[in-house]
């Protein structure tokens, strides 16, 4: 397995407090994983974006912008440890870069150990569970590890270690439930990095943007937005799945589903229904928050069956394991446009048969058919796609955001 040595210089002995200033290191890393040099700018322009303008409007406890050599750094480390193996097993862990005293209450190792493959590697079994940090910070020439922790302040610059070769680029956002937002998504040479000006695409259909929340880079992140949580809670139990929206006040989706409908909610689950009509000051606590995720769970987990689930645009449970049928006198769905939230990715006409298995070609039948639903697809290999009907384009739009939900 390929080692990458790390070697670091600096002019200067630099100070956490110095840190703060926002002073720059001068290191030099020597990187094998070119992905790492690509994403370096990239990151250090959404910093500049995002923290400047967020300390503008008076947000306090930010995290420290990672220098160039950092981000570097970890993410060439974090790679070639994906590639390692401890007993058998691939690592599975999270990175932070930030200085203990900015991680509320830490786990301190008795000995700073350095940043490379071997240390990840025989760390990642007793860190690999979901909210556990490995903190990475800096002192005179080196980049080293110094515990663990659960907190992180906003801003906070983090790349996950999820598979062989895949890697998510992300930092801690501020409020809401959604804890991240991803930057981008390295699968080995492959770099995708999320384009926050194509969230609201000119063919991307209105249904689609208001109710998953793309009509701005922020919404997605910022609102409590029930079928984001419900997509990321569906790609999770890796089963794959089909969950249909439909309209509350409208019996038509009916015609394209097979009847008798086998497991059919009589009468309907409310709960999560229940939870969004409830006042918006009520969703800040943490008990409206436990709910909202066991009624996304309760949901989310029945997509798991074979064949669609299906709710109401007012999030109502209605069925599980529903069999999606062509209407009687329907024509069969021929093409669609398929896009995906990613620079440097361009809109495509395919047919629905060649994006996917038997759950995206009857999702797309399904949108054909019924133009005033949603349809949620989840591959087991992790891909996951929104179909809507776009009016403007005269078709279906199938659009990939399975970069958004890692």
């Amino acid at each position: 397995m390929p080692r990458c040595p790390f070697l670091y210089a600096v002019s200067a002995q630099l100070s956490y407090s110095s840190a703060m200033n926002n002073e720059h290191v001068q290191t030099t890393h020597i990187s094998k994983y070119q992905a790492a040099l690509t994403l370096v700018e990239t990151v250090q322009k959404h910093y500049s974006r995002h923290v400047v303008s967020t300390r503008r409007h008076g947000e306090q406890g930010l995290a420290i912008q990672p220098h160039a050599q950092a981000i570097e750094a970890i993410i060439d480390t974090a790679f070639w440890t994906s590639l390692r193996r401890e007993e058998g097993l691939s690592p599975k862990i999270s990175i932070a870069f930030l200085p203990p005293e900015q991680s509320g209450q830490p786990l301190l190792f008795g000995q700073r150990l350095m940043l490379t493959t071997d240390t990840l590697t025989k760390l990642a079994p007793g860190v690999e569970r979901t909210g556990i940090y490995l903190g990475v910070w800096y002192e005179k020439d080196e980049l080293y590890v110094w515990g663990t922790t659960r907190q992180l302040p906003n801003f906070c610059f983090v790349v996950d270690v999820t598979d062989p070769g895949l890697l998510v680029v992300k930092h801690r956002r501020t409020g809401g439930l959604l804890h991240f937002k991803n930057m981008a998504v390295l699968t080995g040479e492959l770099v995708k990095v999320i384009d926050e000006g194509r969230a609201h695409l000119p063919e991307c259909p209105t249904l689609l943007t208001s109710l998953l929340g793309l009509g701005s880079s922020s919404d997605w992140n910022d609102s409590i937005n029930p079928l984001v949580h419900l997509a990321l809670s569906m790609r999770a139990h890796r089963h794959g799945g089909a969950l249909l929206i439909v309209p509350a006040h409208s019996d038509t989706w009916r015609d394209s589903i097979v009847h008798p409908i086998m497991h059919l909610i009589e009468p309907p689950f409310y709960g999560l229904s229940e939870l969004m009509k409830q006042d918006k000051k009520e969703r800040g606590n943490s008990k409206w928050q436990l709910a909202l995720n066991d009624a996304i769970d309760s949901i989310a987990c029945f997509t798991a069956v074979d064949g669609a689930t299906i709710i109401s645009d007012e999030f109502e449970l209605i069925a599980f394991g529903a069999k999606i049928k062509r209407t009687v006198r329907g024509n069969p769905v021929e093409k669609m446009l398929v896009t995906e939230p990613v620079l440097g990715s361009e809109g495509k006409l395919v047919h629905p048969a060649s994006n996917g298995g038997t759950r995206h070609l009857s999702a797309a039948q399904f949108v054909f058919d019924q133009k005033d639903t949603i349809a949620l697809v989840a591959s087991q290999d992790g891909r996951f796609t929104a179909f809507a009907w776009s009016p403007c384009e005269g078709m279906v739009h199938a659009h990939q955001i399975d970069t958004l939900l890692l």
